[in-house]
């Protein structure tokens, strides 16, 4: 080994490095997916309390008891995220018929400009529901019945609901927790990079909820001067959509346009996609250096790539947990390179030039 030159051992050395984390990693997501009943609700409400912290802290602040504290929050967060989901549903249903109707005369167009092409589309359309039916039923073959999926989800909801209500309850007790079965001195260590991850999660999902609130109002304005039907329920799918970061704005937009064409027509939906444009230069220019400037930066690159690994591993569900995820592991190295990194030499002296002898 001592024959090899000192770059090429280093960079074996990282090579080793290297495999070792990702076969820990691979081993990591194995376990996760076999055992994904218990381990998303866990995530979920690791989200939702960094999420419902600050809402908490202040019921304690006014002498409220943590019990009821940590209830009241939980009570909040079911009849928003309720609300949101009934305004949404409510509003796609409303206007489900009119998407159809609009898709069918946007194949008559083509029709008659493109013939046989044309042609394909409106067949397209007018069997849309019944392509929807099969898809449905085909991507259901491999599940024993629908209602156990169903109720397979329910179970985690409410699981990751009370998991919510004991972690903001006992969130006090986190940190003597996570000391006492830290491995001998490294409970410092321990618990600054859980401080870090968890910081960084909680600003995020702070961050993005402010984000996506000003998107949602923002948009629900626009589409109520346009009148667009369906405007609030849109502007809550909007706000629901922006916690996957840049495709969960796409699809959610996307869908406000698509129901301003199919009620409201062509020039009305180019003035949609406006609004939905305009808005998302102003997050992507203004409102995310402004308000996540605090938080962990990722780049744009890095999150795309993070929600196509997630979306490989766990589907919607992965799409949702991998940026927060990857802000956490961002804070925890972080951390370790605040710790361990090499400290900045300081200059030396400036040595002065002999004085001439001449």
């Amino acid at each position: 080994m001592q024959l090899l030159p000192e770059a090429v051992r280093r960079f074996a050395a990282w090579c080793v490095v290297l495999l070792l984390l990702a076969g820990v990693g691979y081993v990591g997501i194995r376990l996760c997916g076999e055992l994904k009943t218990a381990v998303t609700p866990v995530l979920l409400a690791l989200l939702g309390t960094a999420l419902l912290g600050p809402l908490y802290r202040r019921l304690v602040k006014a002498r409220v008891n943590r019990s009821v504290a940590a209830g009241l929050t939980c009570v909040a967060v079911v009849a928003v995220v309720g609300g949101a989901v009934y305004i949404v549903v409510a509003a796609l249903i409303d206007t489900g018929d009119e998407i159809v109707a609009s898709l069918k005369d946007a194949a008559n167009s083509l029709t008659e400009h493109f013939g046989a092409a044309g042609t394909s589309l409106d067949d397209l359309a007018s069997n849309a529901k019944e392509l929807l039916t099969k898809f449905g039923g085909t991507a259901a073959s491999n599940v024993i019945s629908g209602v156990s999926v169903v109720g397979e989800v329910i179970a985690m909801a409410v699981l990751a609901l009370l998991l919510v209500f004991f972690f903001l309850r006992d969130s006090h007790r986190a940190v003597g927790t996570l000391r006492s079965i830290a491995p001998r001195g490294t409970a410092d260590l321990v618990e600054a990079m859980a401080r870090r991850a968890f910081e960084a999660v909680e600003g995020f999902m702070r961050g993005t909820t402010l984000i996506a609130l000003i998107d949602a109002l923002c948009i629900t304005v626009g589409l109520l001067v346009l009148d667009v039907p369906g405007a609030v329920g849109l502007g809550a799918l909007v706000f629901v959509g922006a916690y996957i970061p840049y495709l969960g704005a796409f699809l959610s937009g996307a869908v406000a346009v698509l129901v301003a064409l199919a009620d409201r027509g062509f020039v009305i939906a180019l003035w949609a996609l406006g609004v939905v444009l305009a808005v998302q230069v102003l997050e992507g220019h203004v409102l995310q250096p402004m308000i996540q400037s605090r938080t962990v930066q990722m780049h744009p690159a890095v999150v795309m790539l993070t929600i196509t690994a997630g979306a490989s591993v766990a589907g919607i569900l992965g799409m949702l947990l991998a940026v927060p995820l990857t802000a956490a592991a961002f804070g925890v190295l972080h951390e370790l390179r605040t710790r361990y990194g090499a400290p900045p030499q300081a200059p030396g002296p400036v040595e002065s030039p002999a004085p001439s002898t001449s």
